[in-house]
């Protein structure tokens, strides 16, 4: 099972009534604020309830809830805690959690969920590794010991490692090897990151995978999985007094390590000068590139007017960069812009990938279909960030942002995970609503402002990604000669 998952917010099918008003008639939702309950158990287990207002169906009282609640437990420990030599980690370890602990069948934790009519998953990210699980309100007892359970009883065996260690290098294998372009978007991190351990993709190596040893496994659990790194989150249809008591039952009675938490010191450097760099693949139909400059980290002021710029460049068909790459000077296959800011720092990344016939593009002269790649991109990302902005094309692009929020808030997990992220990237549960207003807030000047900042006046890394002319030298990242 593919326990790692892209987050991606919902679809645009709810959105509010006032999305078809008037250019510059837009007025203001106010979303009443997420039911936060929050405390810090006596061995550091930060803990936070979002039950549903009136809702008690555990309880037996209270009007009709959602019979539903979504258990959710961040612990702060992603691919940027990988150990030096051991990239992957974190992933590696996502999947060893769903093994056995001292009174966990191997895939019980399955059965608990699955077998009730309710789901699990788990995803690995830079800054975070998170297991989810959604259950009717009745079982919450049971999956909060379950999550205790295998917090602190893991069961590190050799056969379990070995299991999963092939099930990771064959998930690597399928998104990064198989893919014609995988090797371009995983080498993207390497590439950007002058010092940061953000520069180690998230899913690791297949070289670092082979070269880990139980020890490690066993090292990397009693450093990281602890009550005092660890965020609960339940959310849902459930009787917050019975959950809290269940809560001390559980988790109150594990031991907080002595040892001090390891944190990442790293602060990435401002970078001083652009790069032009290569990276080469096998089975490349066509040429492509990524252009990558510095961005702020999650929590920046700066954040809610770069997501906004980035849904304009490339959130859906009608979107700048497809109308002007794909669509009307059809050089392009497929086009892109994201702004990936995280707890450490941001980067913001425009791609495309060449259109037209294979044989046309090696007879091109070198660089040349990629040059023109990179003229196009930048041209339209300079007119957005200095021509005006039609109110309309605003006004779409923000209400469906908000709007994907929104709707990601109509689900126990959705909401519970809203304020997960709220407390990995920003420190604080609460910015989960103040990203709505933000979103809001944001204006054409905001928009053009940061683009002016980030991309104008940044210096970039350009990464061309090609057909390789030696397969014997890998897929290495070297600099470009010219």
């Amino acid at each position: 099972m593919a326990r790692r998952h892209w987050l991606a917010l919902a679809g645009a099918s709810l959105w509010p009534a006032w999305a078809g008003a008037a250019p510059g008639r837009v007025p203001l939702l106010a979303v009443p604020p997420l039911a936060l309950q929050q405390r810090r158990l006596g061995n550091g287990l930060a803990l936070v309830l979002l039950p549903e207002s009136g809702g008690a169906q555990a309880a037996g009282r209270g009007r009709p809830g959602s019979g539903t609640v979504s258990v959710q437990v961040w612990y702060q420990v992603g691919g940027k805690d990988d150990p030096v030599g051991r990239s992957g980690f974190a992933h590696l370890f996502e999947h060893m959690m769903f093994k056995g602990a001292r009174h966990l069948a191997n895939e019980q934790f399955d059965r608990l969920t699955e077998d009730v009519g309710g789901a699990n998953n788990a995803f690995t990210a830079e800054d975070v590794t998170v297991y989810h699980a959604e259950v009717p309100a009745n079982h919450l007892e049971r999956l909060l010991w379950a999550e205790a359970e295998r917090m602190a009883h893991l069961n590190v065996d050799q056969a379990n490692f070995d299991s999963e260690r092939a099930v990771v290098k064959e998930e690597f294998r399928e998104r990064v090897l198989a893919d014609p372009y995988g090797r371009l978007f995983n080498g993207l991190p390497a590439a950007f990151w002058q010092r940061h351990p953000y520069r180690r993709p998230v899913i690791g190596s297949i070289e670092d995978l082979e070269a880990a040893t139980l020890d490690d496994v066993r090292r990397f659990h009693a450093t990281y999985y602890r009550p005092d790194n660890a965020v609960l989150i339940v959310a849902g249809d459930f009787d917050p007094a019975q959950a809290q008591a269940w809560v001390d039952r559980y988790f109150g009675v594990l031991a907080r390590p002595a040892a001090p938490l390891p944190r990442v010191q790293v602060r990435e450097p401002r970078r001083e000068r652009s790069e032009h760099l290569r990276l080469q693949g096998p089975r490349v139909p066509l040429p492509a590139l990524a252009l990558m400059w510095q961005g702020p980290g999650a929590g920046h002021v700066d954040a809610a007017a770069l997501h906004v710029a980035a849904a304009l460049l490339a959130s859906g068909e009608s979107a700048r960069l497809n109308e002007a790459l794909v669509y009307r000077q059809r050089i392009a296959q497929s086009a892109g812009f994201s702004a990936d800011l995280l707890a450490d720092g941001g980067m913001l990344v425009a791609w495309a990938i060449a259109a037209g016939e294979p044989a046309a593009a090696a007879a091109a002269a070198p660089g040349a279909v990629l040059d023109r790649l990179e003229r196009s991109l930048r041209r339209e990302i300079a007119r957005l960030a200095d021509a005006p902005i039609a109110t309309a094309e605003l006004d779409k692009v923000r209400t469906g942002l908000v709007t994907q929020a929104i709707a990601g808030r109509q689900t126990p997990e959705g909401r519970a995970t809203a304020v997960g992220w709220a407390i990995v990237q920003r420190g604080d549960a609460a910015a989960a609503d103040r990203e709505l207003a933000e979103l809001q807030a944001v204006r054409a000047e905001d928009v053009q402002r940061v683009l002016r900042r980030y991309v104008g006046q940044g210096h970039a890394v350009r990464l061309d990604y090609r057909q390789e002319a030696d397969p014997a030298k890998g897929p290495a990242v070297t600099k470009e000669g010219r």
